[in-house]
């Protein structure tokens, strides 16, 4: 076990697969209380049981959400609050790829859905019990492919032309755009917030797709990606090394600081998905992101 996350409670969604499960693992093997977020009740439980056994950890824990909706995602973090009263990490990892586009059952294209919306209401709807933490960590998954994502105001969730792969792109770019905002939000407290590319992985990503040529590049694209232990290797280190500890508003790959795409450091991007991403947010949803 490593000393320092032993008492430390951390929340990782779409934990059930990929590098998600990998993360919850591997913070459970370090002794800390993981909380394991999936969709499935039978496959959750699942997990929950296999890490328990592979880490020697008892204190890991299953919730259940679909955060393809808002209101999964809401329900998640008032469950979370019910039972715990702070929270030191929380990774946001859950997210998916659709070659044809769908919304969901609140009128949500389901990649931005998915991909962005969940990690912002998750990470808001949560930031006070962050904040009653001594020293907490958000950590969000994006991916090399925000390099050829853009914001398009008047196309933002593929109403007028949609790629799966475009669509994608452009919410891993959210992702990072929503981490710096956030980042500069949290400034002078003990919070920090984080994004990543994890590598091309080898998981069951894109699988959810049925069409032949989407099956085609998937399985193509498994024969040249790296190994989940690899891919998870970043979102582990920026949730937990020492050596992060203060570090805020940055972008990582393969464990190191790095550069993302020019359009990402632009505030005025930035604040605009955020205002957009709280005016979606049902105004039944309670307190103010």
């Amino acid at each position: 076990m490593t000393a320092h996350m032993r008492d430390k409670i951390c929340l990782v969604t779409g934990a059930t697969n990929g590098i998600g499960k990998v993360t919850a693992r591997e913070l459970a093997a370090m002794g800390a209380t993981v909380i394991v977020v999936g969709r499935s009740r039978e496959k959750t439980d699942g997990v929950v049981a296999e890490l328990r056994a592979a880490a020697g950890n008892d204190r890991v824990y299953p919730m259940l959400a679909d955060l393809s909706l808002m209101s999964g995602s809401l329900a998640l973090a008032d469950e979370f609050r019910s039972r715990f009263d702070h929270l030191d990490v929380l990774v946001n990892n859950a997210g998916g790829i659709f070659n044809q586009r769908q919304t969901t059952r609140e009128g949500v294209e389901m990649t931005f859905a998915l991909n962005h919306m969940s990690y912002f209401i998750v990470t808001t709807r949560l930031l006070d019990l962050l904040k009653a933490s001594p020293s907490a960590r958000v950590v969000s998954v994006s991916s090399g492919a925000h390099f050829a994502g853009r914001m398009e105001w008047d196309n933002l969730q593929g109403e007028k032309r949609y790629s799966g792969f475009g669509a994608y792109g452009n919410s891993k770019l959210a992702n990072i755009l929503f981490t710096y905002a956030l980042a500069r939000r949290l400034e002078g407290t003990t919070v920090t917030a984080n994004v990543l590319h994890p590598g091309a992985v080898s998981t069951g990503f894109g699988t959810n797709n049925s069409d032949i040529i989407s099956k085609v590049i998937f399985k193509g694209f498994q024969l040249f990606a790296i190994p989940v232990e690899k891919g998870a290797r970043t979102s582990i280190y920026l949730a937990s090394s020492p050596d992060v500890e203060g570090v805020s508003g940055a972008y990582y790959a393969e464990m190191k600081r790095t550069k993302s795409s020019a359009v990402s450091y632009d505030v005025e991007t930035q604040e605009k998905l955020w205002s957009i991403s709280e005016a979606l947010i049902p105004e039944m949803a309670g307190a103010e992101a």
